[in-house]
């Protein structure tokens, strides 16, 4: 190994001289470590090494590397290592010879551990763009072979913080905003030395990992913002669940975001979160609920329901539209059917096939019906009419129509005092409905208004032979029958298709707890924004969750207990002040059990929920008819019907 070892032994040398070929070939990349290396030596030239035996010699391929270890005299009385920093390219090898009184073999480096796997990331995400100001030091992933992860300072501290969090599961621990600077001044210093700390920071969403070395005790420690489930951060997840499962938008939450400089996911995580673990989660929840008011439904002996669709958009273009079946009594929401209008040859057919899906669930599951109150659809009475169906009209439905042409008709000349009678007669379309109990009985009242304002109240129908208000001493602007205001009243109140909807008006149960959930659908599937399919119907399964819990919420009382009410003025009654109870504030619990179902039960296993997704039949979108062209033809082909060289 040394050429001059027995010169030295016997006193004719000083120094050991090695044999060629006794160290291994350092490669060039080395150069800039050699001299560094060099440069430290000399600093301890005159200082003396204790004893030292070889730990193991370095004979692996090339992807181990090896690492130099500078010790001088009273270092290991104080210090102890805790990680050894290395570039990954190189292999070099240091070596020093000091003056010893006994021979002792050279060091050599001793083997570095596999390097520790770190907890991943999402597999399709990658780090983002660091803090600014944030170091540029890249930290070694490996470890030293003495390095004692129970001896460890960042161990003991990442264990004493992460104990209190253990015991609640990830999504109900609370979370703050913390800013870029505030959170920095925690990394600045070393808690062993004290001195100032390199940190780098790197970014993904809302999650930020800080890795904090010193250059002079070599104390690390890795510090993670957020938990980290598998490969996905906790917070990044949370925030699409919570994001979506509200109804809220995530462009808006996105200009919310970078108003405050706040960090946030892109939208292609989001939509990730969406199709692997959020709409899974929806589909099941539904369905689980969906199943318990069916089978509530089926132990009673008749059941009343309404049916009614909503439109994505208005007029008769509408892409998607969706059937909603209730259950009257009780106030639920039991089915959902979304319609695409291709499936059907058109927009016009979408309600007659949402009704027709939601009847054979109804049957499937032994549900009987005593009747069904919707509007008056055309292909829907046909339909129900044939199918044996006991159908009744909405009251509103026909008041609205009937009000609209008797507003229209009191514009017209000799025809004002129609105007004064409108209210009247709004008012005697639901007291017809709520008395009478078959339909000729329903239909000999309405007529009866006719006579009434003639100041005529005996009638020839022997179903209602007189009005049942008590004499008036008060001046009414009566009708005179010939006169132009009363053949246009009588021409509205007795067509033929009025006293056919008069005969079948709902007596008690009405549609418009139907309208009301139509009004919660936009809050979740707003009508300006695109959806797709799959995307619309989870909205839809969201807006009846938060309807049948909150549907039945108590009236809210004051300070002393009194009902509370509060002042509206309609537009549709013309300035009319009116009251209107106060509710209780709505509840969430569905937000907080869809929460807890995602990352207790879909996140760690998500293949029996997406199976249960793939079942639902999706149809090509509208653009499928299309043959697609050519896209520089299209483009070559586009032109503007302003001349904007004129501008």
């Amino acid at each position: 190994m040394f050429m001059n070892f027995s010169q030295v032994q016997h006193g004719y040398a000083s120094k050991l001289m090695l044999n060629p070929g006794s160290i291994p070939t350092i490669r060039e990349q080395a150069s800039e470590d050699t001299s560094n290396f060099e440069a430290a030596s000399t600093s301890h030239a005159t200082s003396r090494l204790p004893v030292m035996t070889d730990s193991a010699c370095q004979t692996d391929p090339p992807k181990y590397r090896t690492v130099r270890t500078q010790l001088s005299s009273r270092t290991l009385g104080s210090h102890r290592s805790t990680a050894v920093q290395a570039k990954i390219p190189c292999r070099s090898v240091g070596v020093e010879t000091l003056p010893l009184e006994v021979p002792v073999p050279f060091l050599t480096s001793t083997p570095l551990k596999r390097p520790a796997k770190r907890p991943r990331v999402d597999l399709e995400e990658e780090y983002e763009d660091p803090f600014e100001g944030s170091s540029s030091l890249v930290f070694s992933e490996g470890q030293d072979a003495t390095y004692d992860p129970a001896e460890s300072i960042t161990n003991a501290t990442e264990t004493t913080a992460m104990s209190g969090q253990e015991q609640n599961p990830p999504q109900t621990i609370n979370t703050y905003i913390v800013y870029e600077t505030c959170l920095m001044e925690l990394f600045e210093s070393c808690p062993v030395c004290k001195r100032v700390c390199d940190v780098q920071t790197r970014r993904i969403g809302t999650f930020i990992s800080v890795q904090q070395l010193c250059p002079h005790c070599q104390f690390t420690r890795n510090w993670n913002s957020q938990p980290v489930l598998g490969s996905t951060p906790v917070g990044n997840l949370q925030l699409s669940v919570a994001t979506y499962v509200n109804g809220a938008s995530f462009y808006k939450l996105s200009k919310v975001f970078k108003a405050m400089n706040m960090q946030l996911c892109k939208y292609n995580t989001f939509r990730r979160h969406a199709r692997m673990f959020i709409e899974p989660a929806i589909v099941s929840y539904w369905q689980k609920s969906q199943e318990g008011m069916l089978q509530k439904l089926h132990a009673e002996e008749k059941v009343i329901v309404g049916g009614d669709m909503r439109a994505d958009s208005p007029g008769h273009s509408a892409k998607f539209g969706s059937y909603t079946m209730m259950d009257l009594k009780n106030n639920k929401v039991v089915d959902l059917q979304l319609v695409q209008s291709n499936e059907v040859g058109g927009s016009y057919h979408m309600e007659l096939e949402g009704l027709k899906r939601s009847l054979e669930l109804l049957k499937e599951r032994g549900v009987t019906l005593d009747c069904i109150v919707t509007d008056r659809h055309l292909q829907i009475q046909k339909f129900l009419r044939e199918s044996s169906i006991t159908q009744l009209f909405d009251v509103w439905h026909i008041e609205k129509g009937i009000s609209k042409q008797l507003e229209k008709a009191a514009k017209k000349k000799d025809c004002e005092k129609l105007r004064g009678w409108v209210k009247s007669i709004r008012n005697h379309i639901y007291w017809t409905a709520a008395t009478s109990t078959t339909g000729p009985e329903r239909v000999a009242k309405w007529t009866s208004i006719l006579n009434h304002v003639q100041d005529i109240h005996s009638h020839d129908d022997p179903l209602f032979p007189k009005c049942l208000h008590p004499l008036r001493i008060a001046q009414y602007q009566w009708m005179a029958a010939g006169t132009p205001a009363f053949h246009k009243l009588e021409t509205i109140l007795s067509t033929k298709r009025i006293l056919k909807a008069v005969a079948k008006l709902s007596p008690h149960h009405q549609t418009s707890s139907l309208e009301s959930f139509h009004a919660v659908i936009l809050r979740f599937a707003p009508k300006n924004v695109v959806f797709p399919f799959l995307g619309m119907l989870c909205r839809l399964y969201l807006a009846a969750l938060h309807y049948n819990e909150n549907a039945e919420r108590a009236q809210a009382t004051t300070s002393t207990g009194n009902p509370l009410y509060k002042l509206q003025f309609p537009k549709a009654r013309k300035g009319e002040c009116r009251a209107k109870p106060v509710k209780t504030d709505p509840t969430f619990c569905y937000v907080a059990n869809l929460m807890d179902l995602i990352f207790d039960q879909v996140f760690v296993d998500p293949a029996p929920f997406t199976q249960e997704l793939l079942k639902i039949p999706i149809p090509e979108d509208l653009c499928s008819q299309y043959e697609r062209p050519d896209r520089e033809e299209v483009i070559s082909g586009y032109a503007t019907r302003f001349n904007l060289a004129a501008v």
